[in-house]
Formats: C-alpha cells, structure tokens, sequence
C-alpha cells in the first residue's frame, strides 16, 4: 500500500488504519492532527478508519510560531470570548534558538495566551521534541494562528486542522497580502472570518489599522481585534496611533496591538493609547537577552495599562511651575 504523507511517498506492506499508522510512525494520537485526502480525521475514529493505497495525508503538530495570577496588575483582569486573563500581554513561540529558551522567555513574560503555528509533523524523526513537551497546554492558553497563509481557503484549512488537534475555538486569523510586507489582506481575512465564525470558531483577528475594516471584522461575530502596528517582526513600533485610537473607542471587543513592537517603550505606548492588550514575537526572541526583554515587556505592558488608568495630564504650550508662587523670599 502506498501513501502519501505530508507530501512523502511511502510503502507499507499491510492496510493500515489511522491509529495503526501514528504507531508505525512513532507519533502520540494526542499531539497530532491528520487530514486524509482533504478531510480531516476526527481523533475519535483514528481506530476505525482504514486507509487505502493512494491515500494523501497531512499531519500537523504545533510549533513555536497560564496560571491564572490574581495578584498581577493589582487585579485588572479582561476578558477574551468570555474567559478571564490578567497578563495583558500575549507572546509567540517562534524565532527562539530552541524549546528551553521559549519556555522560559514565556515565564518571564507571565503571558497567559500564547500562539503557536500549525505545521506538518516531521514524520522521517517522530521522536522530535514537540513544543507541547515544553509549553504546557495545560497551564498555558494555546492561541493556533493561520502564520504563512495567502488565502481564506488556507487559513480556514489551517485553523480546521488546529480544532481536531487540540479541540481549541479560540484562534488567531491573520491572511497575509505578500512576502515583502506581511501586510493582511483585508478581502480574504473578512472571507476567512465570516466562514469561521459559522463554523463556531472565536475568531481573533489581525487587520489593518484601519477603523471602516476593523468594524466589519466586529460585526461579523470576531472576539478580539489585532491591528498591526508596524509591519510583522519590524520592531518599529506604533506608525499609526490616530487610526489605533479611532478603532479602540469605536469597539466593543477587545483591541489588542499585534506586530511591530520593538522595544518595552513601544509596548507601553499601545496601552497608553487604550489597548487591552500587546502580541509580540520577534521583540523578545531576537533580543540579545530574550529573557530580560520578557520581563522588561511583562513590566511595560502593567506600566502603560496603569498609565492609561490614571488618565495623563494635558499637554500644555508653556511652562507652569509645580511649585507654588505664594511665600517666596
């Protein structure tokens, strides 16, 4: 019998049903998600479903792409699609020189929410670490993304395969435009979005800093909005506040900057702005010391929110002493 297998010709010499086949392989049932010839195998039957020769298989694993704490950021907890967080501030698992860096980079953060991408499963070494055996899904809220897709078709392929292999609704959409950029497509996100929500997925979605589009993401049933701050793994920082603030006064869900922070100054300026929340990559896992700017983003993400509470004084033209003027010598 010849399969196919994440793009892999293989032979075996007997039938095979799903379950059978993940044992020949060497991978745990648990941890992978497998699509045969376009439709996706539900765990629940991997026992009782043969395969036949010519079948297509894909296999997918998350890869790198919390503990509730009550006493974080003096109790300012929010919500996303009706669970509670406290950090404020989401991170991803890619770009870090090996599992033991990501996890703890993702404890200094004292992230709760963590993204991970949805890849084919090396199927030549099974016995590769997996970012599950370092990131506990358990104590950390996985958050699968459509990371690398050009389509509607792509990322709602994607997210489907995400759901069967860990039962999550929440998701990250994000349908890039092209390479260069990284900039979403706004037509097929909007795509992308309504046919996940139909579907039952809690849609957090990456946009466009654009107020018009980021409404009719909101109006189509999204749980959170992401407008980009500067284009993805740029560390330039927040280019467009106006357009940032206009789509956090006119929401009703939260609004979450997400891509082009660089530095903890720039993640402290998005929850002066009035942000519920910061998602960053790159920022942390390609500073010199990841680690120390994990703690120094966890610690700018509090300061901005307290900021934004505490309201800041006006600006003003000229100076006005903080000293009073009665009683000089």
């Amino acid at each position: 019998m010849r399969l196919t297998i994440n793009g892999e010709s293989q032979e075996f010499e007997a039938k095979l049903t799903v379950f059978e086949l993940l044992g020949r392989i060497g991978l745990d049932p648990a941890k992978v998600a497998v699509e045969r010839n376009l439709e996706i195998v539900p765990k629940s039957t991997y026992q009782a479903t043969p395969l036949g020769d010519g079948d297509k298989l894909e296999i997918v694993h998350f890869i790198g792409g919390g503990t509730i704490n009550p006493d974080s950021s003096d109790g300012d907890k929010f919500e996303i699609a009706g669970e509670t967080y406290w950090s404020r501030l989401l991170v991803g698992t890619g770009k870090y020189k090996n599992f033991e860096e990501t996890a703890k980079a993702i404890e200094a953060s004292g992230a709760e929410i963590v993204t991970v991408a949805v890849r084919r499963v090396n199927v030549s070494n099974p016995k590769e670490p997996m970012l599950m055996d370092y990131v506990d899904p358990k104590t950390y809220t996985y958050l699968p993304n459509t990371a690398g897709c050009y389509s509607a078709d792509e990322a709602v392929r994607t997210l489907r395969l995400a759901r069967e292999a860990g039962g999550w609704d929440l998701v990250k959409l994000e349908v890039l435009g092209d390479q260069k950029t990284l900039y979403p497509n706004m037509p097929e996100t909007v795509k992308a979005a309504a046919t996940l929500v139909k579907e039952g997925f809690k849609v957090m979605v990456y946009c466009a800093d654009d107020p018009i589009q980021a409404k009719v993401l909101e109006e189509l049933g999204c749980v959170a909005i992401m407008p980009l701050a500067a284009p993805i793994g740029s560390g330039l920082g927040i280019q467009n506040p106006v357009g940032i603030r206009m789509i956090i006064e006119q929401s009703n869900v939260p609004v979450l900057v997400d891509a082009g922070v660089g530095t903890a100054s720039d993640a402290a300026v998005a929850m002066e702005l009035g942000c519920d929340g910061v998602l960053m990559n790159t920022a942390i896992a390609e500073a010199k010391d990841p680690i120390k700017m994990a703690r120094a983003m966890k610690m700018a993400v509090e300061a901005g929110r307290l900021a934004y509470l505490a309201g800041r004084m006006p600006k003003k033209l000229y100076a006005d002493p903080s000293s009073p003027l009665a009683g000089l010598i």
